[in-house]
């Protein structure tokens, strides 16, 4: 009895029909760009033949269409598209996206190695392939209160996972080049493994300093001359378009056919009501090629780049011998998948609902204390000048503004004809209780207040409003739905979505999150929100490793200082 390894040549050889055949359409040749006619063989999880005409067991005509290798998002945080693994899984795959890169450093700051784990045990049993990177940095920084702490000790044990690439995007780019010596010792024990960077804005000297610890690649370029200047310097640069983070357009220079074996794409990340609308890797393709961006450049990106950047040696190709993983669509350029093969699955309902479920963990970890409107209140004392986080619509990075603010009877109060609104951060971990209160430019909101449990990257309340009660009655409603998002005015609930996963993920079908989502949408445009993603946006208010001006449960933050406002 031939060997599955046996069977694979003989279909390839055409000595015995193949397991499956696709039939009379063409596939996206990416080494020469041409468009080929010819049957594609699969024999189990391996395409077998092409460029010949092949009899299989089971034949699927796509006359008219044209095949191309699966699209690989090389960096996202699952936690981030508020959707269990298994139900991202059924969300974007059906898209085309067969691979998928993730870091789950969000449920690990809130629950360490139990959310990881949590995660490996769930992408076993997803039919896409979503590789895991360990976070390298929990907490992300020593300016934060996180609910979890992993080392390297933590981390070596899973560092052999056959789902697991390397280590996650390290932030601490100032204490690399500090060398300081918990960053040392992980970059130590991966430096014969992959490691990938976060460093936004880090150039010249400081940008090689990083770059001499093995770190390869990188999503956090924010213009074409920051990120020339990482390709140059040997990263391979992934480029970022999400809910929040839209840098496609402008790194549109840099995609060139020339650059395009060191581009990849990702999202990092998006939500399911974005995917829905929009979509999600096949967005980015369309919107691309609709820019003047040739094909050929941006499927490279999609798919063989981006394996080869990550050391996904199989996948990336329709060829003999390579992983069968293919999207078939109408044209190139509209890229709307009308199959999707995930190691030579045809994805369909029943492929999903074969699926072994897995329990979720990090129920009830909103430990906040209840807080009452006077927890809001800021002091006065230092006069009415205050440095104010200035929102950048699309962008996570921050501007550091200063406004002169009125005085009430409570301290420094809001401006409403300057858009400057109230911030918070409450320590939700259940750790020291703190409150840290400033003033957020950009959100547009005239009444009530809106409030989140995801918080990148220690996950705290964050509030941003317009009342002080109305920003302590949003607190305390996300302690009681276990974390999510939640929108108030003059005392109402107007919408909410509960994250009981570790206040970050729901228990809902995707369909669900997305239709909550609108919801939630729609009651912040209510109370005047100008921002197209304002949950998504008010998630990065609190994140330190982020350019310029950024607040934690601990206080303001000087993100170039890296060390908190006086």
């Amino acid at each position: 009895m031939a060997t599955r390894l046996g069977q694979m040549i003989d279909q390839g050889a055409g000595r015995e029909p193949a397991d499956l055949v696709l039939k009379n359409g063409r596939f996206f040749d990416l080494v020469s760009g041409e468009l080929v006619e010819g049957d594609i063989a699969i024999c189990g999880d391996r395409i077998v033949g092409t460029c010949a005409s092949y009899k299989g067991v089971k034949e699927i005509d796509i006359s008219g269409r044209i095949a191309v290798p699966g699209f690989i998002d090389t960096h996202l945080h699952i936690e981030s598209s508020l959707v269990t693994p298994q139900e991202f899984d059924r969300c974007v795959l059906p898209r085309g996206i067969t691979t998928a890169i993730c870091d789950p450093h969000e449920i690990a700051n809130v629950l360490g190695l139990e959310g990881v784990t949590y995660f490996l045990d769930s992408v076993a049993h997803t039919i896409m392939d979503i590789r895991v990177q360990l976070p390298s940095c929990v907490p992300a920084t020593h300016l934060e209160t996180s609910g979890a702490q992993l080392t390297i000790d933590d981390l070596l044990p899973l560092a052999h996972h056959p789902k697991v690439i390397g280590l996650a995007e390290f932030m601490n780019f100032p204490g690399v080049l500090a060398r300081d010596p918990h960053c040392m010792a992980k970059l130590e024990a991966f430096q014969e493994g992959h490691i990938d960077g976060h460093a936004p804005l880090l150039s010249g000297y400081g940008l090689n300093g990083y770059l001499a610890a093995k770190i390869r690649t990188e999503h956090e370029a924010t213009s074409a001359e920051e990120a020339l200047e990482k390709l140059r310097k040997g990263m391979y640069v992934l480029v970022r378009e999400g809910s929040v983070s839209k840098d496609l357009a402008a790194l549109l220079p840099i995609l060139t056919e020339r650059n395009s074996p060191f581009l990849a794409l990702c999202t990092d990340d998006r939500n399911p009501l974005d995917i829905a609308d929009q979509g999600h890797l096949d967005h980015m393709i369309r919107t691309a090629i609709a820019a003047g961006v040739e094909p050929l450049t941006i499927y490279r990106a999609a798919s063989i780049s981006g394996a080869r950047a990550f050391g996904l040696s199989d996948r990336g190709l329709i060829a003999p011998g390579w992983r069968a993983d293919l999207v078939v669509l109408d044209t190139l350029e509209d890229c709307h998948a009308q199959m999707v093969f995930s190691a030579g699955r045809l994805v369909d309902d029943a492929l999903f609902a074969a699926r072994q479920p897995v329990a979720p963990v990090g129920r009830h970890s909103v430990r906040a204390r209840p807080v009452a409107a006077a927890d809001f209140h800021i002091r006065s004392n230092n006069g009415h000048t205050r440095r104010t986080i200035g929102i950048v619509p699309g962008k996570i990075i921050t501007r550091d503004l200063e406004f002169d603010l009125p005085v009430g009877e409570n301290g420094l109060e809001i401006s409403l004809a300057d858009d400057v609104l109230k911030v918070a951060v409450v320590e939700r971990h259940g750790k020291n209780g703190n409150i840290a209160t400033g003033f957020v430019h950009g959100f547009g909101l005239t009444a009530g207040a809106i409030a989140s449990t995801v918080s990148h990257d220690s996950h705290n309340i964050c509030i941003v409003g317009c009342s002080d009660e109305d920003m302590a009655l949003a607190a305390n409603r996300l302690g009681e739905i276990e974390g999510g998002f939640v929108v108030v005015r003059d005392g109402q609930i107007l919408a909410e979505l509960a994250l009981p996963v570790a206040g970050l993920i729901s228990l809902d079908r995707y369909e669900t999150v997305r239709d909550k989502l609108k919801a939630l949408r729609a009651a912040a445009l209510q109370l005047g929100s100008t921002l197209e993603e304002p949950f998504l946006q008010l998630a990065f208010i609190a994140l330190p490793v982020i350019p310029h001006l950024k607040i934690t449960d601990m206080g303001l933050v000087d993100v170039d200082r890296f060390e908190f406002v006086q």
